[in-house]
């Protein structure tokens, strides 16, 4: 009998969150981001569930991902979020239509020196202030006339990435933005600057491309209460079942280095899943996670393969009875609270063992 971990994700959930997008920036053309494996659901099964879903064009982080979806058959413009690594990339880039990010010195000289078999498609990313990847806003004029003539250039758009727009009462996205309007006035070119929560929260950032990630997924990208949860369906659903239960009397320990020590007498329950599952191996005594539909709290350390929760109150758990890691009845960023991961991690962290499937609105 197989491992009773599970790991499935709705397609319908997928589609309902593509549309959400669209609720909140309407007409407004989607890239979907699928990098990190879709943040743990599968990158090509997500793809091509969104592709068919009508997304305008998905985002990787670089070329490996992106030839991946393109051996699949999807044709959507795919664009590579930190562009190319080496001056050859670009060649391929350019023979499988690949939209390239131009984010740095290096990059621009590789692009003028390229030949590549037909023009690219190229976005040219500002840095307002996230101070990681792009080219100072006083910078962009000069770089923008030096690529509008050249040959190997198709198209030019324009991107920024926010720092802070899942703040919602942080003046800095509403600083970013007019910092990227002054850098862009007068520029010929679409423009893309809203993530998830900019989506959602700043909706005079939208225009012309938004860039959705955490919120395809149905996962608020808020840290706090927010509306737009409410409307989000999560994709993944993470099961497991009980595979003992153990009595323990007050003063007995659990699991490695004695974590956690019962103070009245309790009762445990062994649940195959672990941090080789991606379950976070530093949460908190007190994680929450539903056995019977009922809430348990994890106690003691997590494992490589398992996790032991207190079911104390919890009537007639037993060897396999069902457990909610997260997903429909318990989010994920309730597990990413007591973790000290974000949600986007604890997603994108799962490694390759929990086998997926996918279904459509009934599992």
């Amino acid at each position: 009998m197989a491992r009773p971990l599970k790991l499935r994700i709705d397609t319908a959930a997928l589609l309902h969150n593509l549309a959400t997008v669209a609720e909140y920036a309407p007409n407004t053309p989607r890239i979907c981001c699928v990098k990190a494996n879709a943040y743990g659901h599968g990158g090509i099964e997500v793809a091509q569930v969104l592709a068919a879903g009508g997304a305008e064009a998905l985002a990787v982080a670089g070329l490996e991902e992106a030839l991946a979806l393109r051996k699949t058959g999807i044709k959507l413009p795919i664009l590579a979020l930190e562009g190319p690594f080496t001056a050859a990339e670009l060649q391929e880039m350019a023979a499988q239509q690949i939209w390239t990010v131009i984010h740095s010195d290096q990059q621009l000289a590789w692009l003028q020196k390229a030949h590549p078999p037909q023009p690219l498609d190229i976005w040219l990313k500002v840095d307002t202030g996230m101070h990681r990847l792009g080219f100072a806003p006083q910078r962009l004029p000069n770089i923008y006339r030096q690529l509008t003539p050249l040959p190997q250039v198709a198209r030019i758009r324009l991107m920024t990435h926010f720092a802070c727009a899942s703040d919602l009462a942080n003046p800095f996205t509403a600083e970013q933005n007019a910092r990227f309007e002054q850098a862009t006035a007068g520029l010929v070119a679409e423009r893309s600057l809203a993530n998830s929560p900019a989506i959602i929260g700043w909706p005079q950032t939208h225009a012309d491309w938004v860039r959705p990630g955490l919120m395809l997924y149905g996962i608020s990208p808020f840290g706090q209460a927010h509306p737009a949860a409410a409307r989000l369906k999560p994709a993944m659903q993470v099961d497991s079942a009980v595979i003992a239960v153990r009595e323990l009397q007050a003063g007995d320990a659990v699991g490695y280095n004695h974590r956690w020590r019962a103070t009245t007498p309790a009762r445990i329950a062994v649940v195959a899943a672990g941090y080789g599952d991606g379950y976070p191996r530093n949460t908190e005594n007190g994680t929450p996670a539903l056995v019977n539909g009922q809430q348990a709290k994890v106690v003691g350390r997590v494992a490589m393969d398992m996790l032991t929760l207190d079911v104390s109150g919890i009537a007639d758990v037993a060897v396999g009875s069902p457990v909610e890691l997260w997903g429909t009845n318990l989010s994920v960023n309730d597990v990413a609270a007591h973790s000290g991961y974000s949600p986007y991690e604890l997603l994108a962290r799962i490694p390759a063992r929990p086998e997926r499937s996918y279904y459509a609105g009934t599992p």
